[in-house]
């Protein structure tokens, strides 16, 4: 049940316990009261009668009509009412024992008062629940309302998009919990982009002193030594650079710059150069396959997508197992592997910087970038674990008019 069904039953509830509490109590103090100026009747034509020697305003000695009930609460000697139900209405009586034993009694009809203000009571309890349910069922609309609009702005801002913000009108509870959720937001996207460019700016600072040792690695004489010095220099440079991708798709200043390419060529020619790099001096390479469906003509940023492919394909050999299968679908291009699949974190959330599910393998900026470049290309890249095991990645690439010429 949703918060405004809550509020709105509540309400509901509330005015009708409201209105039969009213409509079952008024009447009783109405019949009271009458029971009580009855017993004031009877006190002042005891007096009289006593005064004057016979019975005066209705007083009757002895009455054979009188109620058990009665009866039986005045032996006592106490004076005492009871209220009689008779086929033209109630009947208020009042009775005492006189000081000579005999039974003082008087008797009237009840107005009639208290059984129709019980009538009137349910009635208008009736339409009041209608009302408040009413009332209650649209002030409880507008708050859900609200809290479902600030529900997803905080969804976006959980999402990464720290420049939505949730709208605070109104002075009530629910204004102060959005101020406060705004004023985290404005924090947490403070801290991001500092931390964004600190180490943006690490990484610029470190470019010039990598490409020296590069350099300086490249003077070494040929040996162990100098191989282990030029693949540490090359971890640290790729390093570097995938910190400065990160950093330029972050700033929103980059563009994609489409034309028209065959994705078949492309996923071949990355397949080409990702085992030629892994290519061992015995000239064994690793198990990477190409295989085409549907070829298709697609317009797009080449590099950028030759980027995600391979990074995706990087990605397949560094942490799955092979072969790993690039296949070709039309303007999907899928990448499996066969090792243990992507951690659970990155198929809900998707990639995350300096996040990565092994431990002391990566930062995870690799996934970071190609899911960065897809969204600049304007596709489409899904991460999941098929039921056969291994990892699949897809890229899926907007198609345009013009495609299939």
């Amino acid at each position: 049940m949703g918060l405004r069904l809550k509020i709105g039953a509540t309400i509901t509830v509330t005015a009708t316990l409201a209105a039969m509490v009213t409509a079952s109590q008024v009447p009783v103090l109405l019949t009271n009261r009458e029971c009580d100026v009855q017993l004031e009747r009877l006190h002042y034509a005891a007096r009289l009668t006593e005064q004057q020697g016979r019975p005066a305003l209705g007083l009757t000695v002895d009455p054979p009509e009188l109620p058990g009930p009665l009866r039986a609460k005045i032996l006592g000697g106490h004076r005492a009412t009871y209220v009689q139900s008779t086929g033209h209405g109630n009947v208020i009586w009042a009775a005492e024992m006189s000081d000579g034993g005999a039974v003082l009694a008087m008797h009237t009809a009840s107005n009639g008062l208290s059984d129709e203000v019980e009538r009137v009571m349910w009635q208008s309890g009736a339409v009041g629940t209608g009302v408040a349910t009413v009332i209650g069922l649209g002030l409880a609309t507008r708050f859900a309302r609200r809290l479902r609009r600030s529900a997803r702005s905080a969804q976006e801002i959980a999402d990464g998009d720290l420049t939505a913000r949730l709208p605070e009108t109104g002075r009530d509870e629910i204004t102060t919990l959005t101020h406060a959720v705004n004023a985290m937001a404005d924090a947490l996207a403070a801290r991001l982009q500092a931390e964004r460019e600190v180490t943006a700016n690490i990484a610029h600072e470190l470019r010039t002193p990598v490409a020296g040792l590069i350099a300086a690695a490249a003077l070494l004489p040929d040996g162990r030594a100098e191989t282990m010095v030029k693949e540490r220099a090359g971890r640290l440079r790729d390093l570097m650079e995938d910190v400065l991708e990160v950093a330029r798709l972050d700033s929103g200043t980059e563009a994609a710059e489409p034309r028209w390419v065959e994705l078949s060529a492309l996923a071949r020619r990355v397949v080409r150069a990702a085992v030629e790099g892994r290519t061992a001096t015995d000239g064994t390479g690793p198990d990477v396959r190409v295989d085409v469906v549907t070829d298709a003509m697609v317009e797009t940023d080449p590099r950028r997508v030759e980027r995600v492919l391979t990074n995706l394909v990087t990605n397949a050999l560094r942490h799955g197992a092979e072969p790993v299968l690039v296949e070709v679908d039309g303007p999907t291009v899928r990448v499996r592997d066969h090792g243990t699949g992507f951690p659970e974190h990155l198929i809900a959330q998707g990639p995350q910087r300096f996040r990565t599910g092994a431990e002391g393998t990566g930062l995870g900026l690799g996934l970071t970038i190609a899911a960065g470049q897809t969204a600049l290309l304007g596709a489409r890249l899904t991460f999941g674990n098929p039921t056969d095991g291994g990892a699949l990645a897809t890229l899926t690439l907007p198609v345009t008019p013009e495609a299939g010429r």
